[in-house]
């Protein structure tokens, strides 16, 4: 990683990776309208870093903050970006990131290549090295073919990724990627996918703000839930869904005889038996599977099913920003509570029969 990428100081985080982005008290106002409350951020270098809330939680104020669109109020503490101070020498954080922000950067009117080309000459790259890093990251996000043609003529997921191939030109370190797939179809925000997580194998830093609880979940090292201008809750996707509880294991049993023996013996667990199922908490750590099936081996025991349920982003994401509209936020139904954001695998996290 260039020099200029890394940290003033150089110095690795807890032994690992050194920061890319460094914020601390980060506030900022609109008048009377409190947007960001005093929030701080600590991104390695060469991870995927989420910011993830509702609409009007601050996600793209922080974006524009940290990519020196906008300033942060008085009484913020010390903003850092590739390793430069945001308040002392912006121009050096410019020439460290590149941005994609929510609404494309994509002139309709001319090619995809003299898009990048356009992009070259705002970077001052000399016309050769211009074309060339233009064609290479052409071929790199598959627009060879369509080049030519004008970006009126692309898709959705198309423009989006002649915005990211733009947002490369200068070989930026660090990427703010604002909402990137809102918009697009499935496969085109799988495909985007793919593109991020190119990126990161590269070295590259991506901050990415997203409504996407899945795409969060795919995506990042680190997630922050803000709400009300605050950051709720930071960490894994997994250290977040232990936040949240409602975790369970479920026995199902095909025979009557053999679930009236484990109910005997696994009192503490409760019955269904209109479907030969029990049913108990669990944190979904392998701690508590493995003491279960001790259990089940010391009496003999032999469930037909056994089913691990674990809260998903969404528990999460409704729990901590009270944004829900569903029942049963938080009580390990399993069964969603959100409007359509999640998959239907991501209910049942681990099924072992």
């Amino acid at each position: 990683m260039p020099s200029s990428a890394m940290p003033a100081t150089g110095r690795p985080v807890d032994g690992h990776a050194p920061l890319a982005i460094s914020a601390t008290r980060l506030r900022k106002s609109y008048g009377d309208k409190l947007v960001l409350d005093g929030i701080d951020l600590h991104i390695p270098a060469g991870s995927v870093f989420a910011l993830l809330g509702p609409n009007g939680a601050g996600k793209t104020t922080a974006v524009k903050i940290l990519s020196t669109l906008i300033a942060a109020d008085p009484g913020s503490g010390a903003l850092h970006v590739g390793g430069h101070d945001l308040a002392v020498d912006p121009q050096a954080v410019r020439a460290a990131i590149g941005v994609t922000g929510q609404f494309s950067a994509v002139d309709n009117l001319i090619t995809g290549e003299e898009n990048m080309l356009l992009m070259a000459d705002l970077h001052h790259l000399p016309r050769r090295e211009g074309r060339r890093v233009a064609a290479e990251l052409l071929e790199r996000f598959d627009l060879v073919e369509a080049a030519s043609k004008p970006a009126s003529t692309y898709s959705g997921g198309m423009k989006r990724r002649l915005d990211i191939a733009m947002t490369l030109v200068g070989n930026p370190r660090i990427i703010f990627l604002d909402e990137p797939t809102t918009g697009l179809d499935p496969r085109s925000r799988h495909n985007m996918w793919a593109i991020i997580r190119g990126l990161v194998a590269d070295g590259v830093t991506v901050l990415l703000t997203t409504q996407y609880l899945e795409e969060a979940d795919e995506l990042a090292d680190r997630i922050a839930v803000l709400s009300d201008g605050r950051i709720a809750a930071e960490g894994s996707a997994e250290e977040l869904k232990r936040i949240v509880p409602g975790g369970h294991i479920r026995l199902r049993f095909t025979d009557p005889a053999a679930y009236r023996h484990a109910a005997l013996a696994l009192g503490e667990f409760g019955r269904h038996d209109e479907s030969l199922s029990l049913q108990a908490p669990c944190d979904g750590s392998q701690r508590e599977l493995r003491s279960l099936l001790d259990q089940l081996d010391a009496v003999g025991i032999e469930a037909d099913e056994l089913t691990v349920h674990t809260p998903d982003l969404d528990d999460v994401f409704f729990a901590l920003t009270g944004t829900g509209t569903g029942t049963g936020t938080g009580t390990g139904s399993g069964t969603g509570t959100g409007t359509g954001t999640r998959l239907p695998d991501q209910q049942t996290k681990e099924t072992v029969r």
